[in-house]
């Protein structure tokens, strides 16, 4: 019986660290951006909520931005129009 019991504590501690390790391969993937992810127009800053760099193992570098409402865009870090923003972002945060 103690056999039994250890065999599938053993399948079970298994199953969750393949589990978390598939979870955690999945959330870098997803975080890429992909040719056709992209939005070349230009976003309202008002709209913006936040921002974030895609990981430097992704095949495109990117930036994913995300509106107000939630929904995310990918956006190419070298627009005219994001870099302003950047630059705004910066001057207003060391303002105050």
């Amino acid at each position: 019986m103690k056999v039994f019991s250890l065999a599938l504590l053993t399948l079970l501690l298994a199953a969750l660290w393949t589990g978390s390790q598939g979870a955690s391969i999945r959330s870098h993937h997803s975080a890429c951006c992909y040719k056709d992810m992209f939005v070349h127009k230009k976003i309202p800053a008002f709209l913006i909520r936040n921002y974030q760099k895609t990981p430097s193992n992704c095949s495109r570098k990117a930036v994913r931005v995300e509106l107000l409402k939630g929904k995310k865009f990918c956006v190419d870090p070298e627009e005219s129009w994001f870099q302003e923003y950047q630059r705004q972002k910066r001057s207003a945060s060391t303002s105050t």
